[in-house]
């Protein structure tokens, strides 16, 4: 089941995450909605507070369907990122729940990360290029940071009217979108 992305505004985007356990009710159904829904929406990352629940879980498929890409696809429960290392290098990022804006953000090429996979399996697992920042992007998430607040103060004010007009609802993205104070979805 597709469900609708949050949008820029909300304040579960900025909260921190809860961790869960393997008692977390119809687990496996939700990671099944988010990564349908991230493919709905040409995304290669979804993070559980993008959908509305504060929780400890993200996915990452960095493959997209590409043939000439190598597919990086896994499941992360109360991930934890242990260490992150290497020249830090900009890369145009952008987010599902910011439709239509992209900016240069810096990161680190290498990450060291702990987490549980969707059979409660642990794993400590060292991950390096474009896999690593999009775990990079989506961790943030789950810490309540968004790739907007990485930029320099110059580019937010910038923004500015673009990211209110996205917390208002005025934007078009061609996949479901959850608008702060809105009660209707798109």
């Amino acid at each position: 089941m597709k469900l609708p992305i949050v949008a820029y505004g909300d304040p579960v985007l900025k909260k921190v995450c809860t961790p869960i356990d393997a008692s977390y009710p119809a687990l496996q159904e939700l990671i099944a909605n988010m990564f349908e829904t991230m493919y709905n929406a040409h995304g290669v990352g979804l993070a559980a507070p993008q959908i509305g629940l504060p929780i400890r879980l993200f996915i990452v498929d960095t493959g997209g369907g590409e043939k000439d890409t190598e597919s990086f696809r896994k499941v992360f429960i109360n991930a934890e990122i242990l260490e992150e290392t290497g020249e830090p290098w900009a890369f145009n990022e952008g987010c599902l729940s910011i439709p239509e804006i992209r900016e240069d953000v810096m990161r680190k090429p290498n990450v060291r990360i702990r987490f549980y996979d969707e059979n409660w399996a642990l794993h400590e697992e060292e991950v390096t290029g474009m896999p690593a920042r999009v775990i990079q992007h989506e961790y943030d998430h789950i810490e309540g940071t968004l790739f907007t607040d990485k930029l320099g103060l110059l580019r937010k004010r910038m923004l500015k009217g673009k990211l209110d007009a996205i917390s208002k609802g005025n934007i078009h993205a061609d996949y479901k979108m959850r608008f702060p104070n809105q009660k209707r979805r798109r």
